[in-house]
């Protein structure tokens, strides 16, 4: 056989293009889905923040730099907490056992302030019985500053936290949630800071258990707030209801990114956040992340955010995502809407008699009360009921 009459008879690789390409090789991948994020407590393991990482792209990352690579104030600050038995508050050292139990930063303002905290804000939850306390933030002043907050529900418990945030604040800061066995949890988060002020939290929740958390953000103060909860449902039962509720006004950003991570039997999530927006240039984002772990068999899921625009000029981006590792569930889903008025309500409601104004004002408290009466505190939703009704006076 000559060499033609071999090359024609067996078809060499390349002739069918069986070669590697080279186009692409060694290129950056970027990270897919929230679980394969990189995480660490140490700030200089995080490159500089640009605004062009997933986690930081709908964010205005110039108008908070010192808190994502600058230097903090990580000492002890002034808190006002309501004296209530069962609710013990108090400040540990960075080497407690339960700090780092709950989650570990996933972004570089997260790890700034995990790397320079001085002690942790502990709230210890025991007992049976129902009980609210509240604590309040109000002095932290105009200057960089970071924070560190434990806390704990010993198994079994009951209790409603409020952590408020009031005045002026340039705060990042890392709140961890421990949920004992059996235990039954409320954390409202409640920032009502002043106009100039800039809020970065992470929030990590551990579940165990049987054990129930409800976590409540509520947002109406601050130039910007980005608040960003991640609940691990980590042992067999494990139950968590994530609310939020904000209002942007006029040049405010706010902003959510929620993640829910089942990795047990049996467990339950609700995602459902409600958002205002009005004014020019009012902004708020909702990102929400839900991981089903292949070990999560029997898990039921669902999350949603709601967008009511009152205004031209605004923008609200909201985000749902799901990433499901089994096939053996009891139901995972997720819903996204921004609008304008329902004209039909409004109809409805000035055909009786009611003028446009007032009637605007009644279905946007309608369309927001939904979460405030889920605290569960009749004193604190009457008083949010009321700061609601505050912020529509210029709607």
């Amino acid at each position: 056989m000559t060499a033609a009459m071999q090359s024609t008879a067996m078809p060499t690789a390349e002739q069918h293009g069986l070669k590697a390409h080279s186009d692409g090789a060694g290129s950056f991948v970027p990270v897919q889905t929230r679980s394969e994020r990189f995480r660490s407590v140490k700030v200089a393991d995080f490159e500089p923040v640009t605004g062009r990482e997933h986690e930081w792209k709908l964010s205005p990352v110039a108008a908070f730099a010192d808190l994502t690579g600058g230097e903090l104030d990580g000492s002890r600050f002034e808190i006002e907490a309501t004296d209530v038995s069962g609710v013990d508050v108090s400040w540990i050292g960075r080497d407690d056992a339960r700090i780092g139990a709950a989650g570990t930063p996933e972004e570089r303002a997260s790890a700034n302030a995990w790397s320079t905290f001085g002690e942790a804000l502990l709230v210890k939850v025991t007992g049976e019985d129902e009980k609210v306390a509240t604590i309040t933030r109000s002095g932290l002043g105009s200057s960089p500053r970071a924070a560190h907050t434990v806390i704990e529900a010993a198994p079994y418990s009951r209790a409603l936290v409020v952590l408020r945030g009031t005045g002026d604040a340039r705060l990042t800061e890392n709140v961890e949630i421990l949920v004992g066995e059996g235990a039954q949890l409320t954390v409202v988060s409640l920032q009502e800071w002043t106009d100039e002020s800039v809020h970065l939290a992470s929030h990590f929740a551990r579940i165990g258990r049987d054990a129930k958390l409800k976590h409540i953000v509520v947002s109406l103060g601050g130039k910007v707030v980005r608040l960003n909860p991640s609940t691990h449902l980590a042992e067999q039962g494990g139950d968590v209801e994530a609310l939020g509720l904000y209002f942007s006004d006029a040049g405010q950003h706010l902003e959510q990114q929620v993640f829910v991570h089942h990795d047990a039997p049996n467990t339950r999530s609700r995602v459902t956040y409600k958002g205002a927006l009005q004014g020019e240039g009012a902004r708020s984002v909702w990102i929400g992340d839900v991981l089903i772990g292949n070990a999560a068999v029997g898990t039921d899921s669902y999350e949603q955010n709601r967008n009511l625009v009152l205004t031209d000029g605004t923008r609200a981006d909201s985000v749902p995502n799901l990433e499901i590792e089994t096939g053996d569930i009891a139901g995972a889903g997720h819903a996204s809407a921004t609008g304008r008025f329902d004209d039909e309500q409004l109809f409805y409601l000035m055909a009786r008699g009611i003028t446009e104004d007032e009637a605007r004002r009644l279905v946007v408290r309608g369309f927001l009360v939904e979460i405030v009466q889920q605290i569960g505190s009749p004193e604190l939703e009457a008083r949010l009921i009321a700061a609601l009704e505050a912020e529509l006076q210029g709607s």
